[in-house]
């Protein structure tokens, strides 16, 4: 929840592959308070059945840049669903990962009293996220 002083966050992940929400992905939370500061981790999240991540940490006051990091990787080598996905895709049937990208890292800037939804469009070969509501 945002406040006068901080900003909030919030994902979902859909995987566009298969028309249905990403359950069990990873999701990790960084911040930093200016672009030259450190990195600083918050802790992380994994989505739910419905692709979302309820819980993840409040943002410190001062943050002025977030990052969230999703391990995608597993989410791919792990449901057969979406090995039937990557044929109807005449995907490469051997290929070293479940996933072209093993993780999508997405950095963006925030400012106090803002709540920002970050959704993640995904499929074993691209990616795409927005600033949703």
């Amino acid at each position: 929840m945002s406040t006068d002083t901080t900003a909030s966050v919030s994902t979902h992940i859909l995987d566009t592959s298969v028309g249905r929400p990403a359950e069990g992905v990873a999701v990790q939370l960084a911040a930093r308070g200016g672009r030259d500061a450190e990195w600083q981790a918050l802790g992380g999240s994994a989505t739910d059945a419905d692709g979302r991540c309820k819980d993840l940490p409040v943002l410190p006051e001062g943050t002025t840049h977030v990052r969230l990091d999703f391990a995608v990787e597993r989410y791919f080598e792990s449901d057969s669903e979406k090995k039937q996905a990557d044929a109807q895709q005449d995907a490469p049937a051997n290929r070293d990962s479940g996933a072209f990208f093993p993780e999508v890292a997405i950095t963006f800037a925030v400012k106090p009293g803002e709540h920002y939804h970050v959704p993640l469009l995904l499929n074993p070969f691209g990616y795409s996220v927005y600033r949703g509501s």
